[in-house]
């Protein structure tokens, strides 16, 4: 995999936290098809955040499909020359992070961005794969501190 869960990780900014990092350690994923680490240690300024921890999870990982799809022949209409069903391989990042519920007790947050590749394109218009992550992720590092603020109210405003 090119994907590499390098440590510390540099948080994005969030209401209440100051230059957020977290210390990685490299954990046993799910399957063969996947990498996974979890949070041993936490830097700069985050009041009241835990580490991972059996109780309460703090894991980061991304996983690739079990078996990568391509472009096949028998999809493709004879007569319109366009294919009729164009595989996806899908791509996942997923945090799980432990939340208490209320004193004592706790339940897992999940956050998950799913990439859809149709088949082909990684290989015929890889420019614009590029350009459709860079983008999603450009929106969502400059979107966290008020997605942080709308989990917390409800409030898109």
């Amino acid at each position: 995999m090119a994907i590499t869960l390098s440590s510390p990780v540099t948080g994005s900014a969030q209401t209440g936290f100051t230059s957020p990092t977290y210390t990685l350690v490299a954990d046993s994923a799910p399957d063969n098809f996947s990498k996974q680490s979890y949070v041993s240690a936490l830097g700069g300024t985050q009041s009241g955040v835990n580490v991972h921890s059996v109780a309460i999870p703090f894991t980061l990982g991304v996983r690739r499909p079990n078996v990568l799809k391509v472009l096949m022949a028998k999809f493709l209409n004879g007569i319109t020359g366009k294919y009729t069903r164009v595989p996806k391989n899908v791509y996942t990042f997923v945090t799980r992070k432990g939340v208490a519920i209320q004193s004592g007790q706790y339940e897992t947050m999940i956050v998950r961005t799913s990439i859809e590749v149709p088949a082909g394109a990684d290989s015929y218009d890889a420019a614009n794969v590029r350009a459709g992550l860079s983008a999603h992720t450009g929106l969502v590092w400059a979107q966290a501190s008020g997605a942080g603020d709308t989990c917390v109210t409800g409030s898109l405003g």
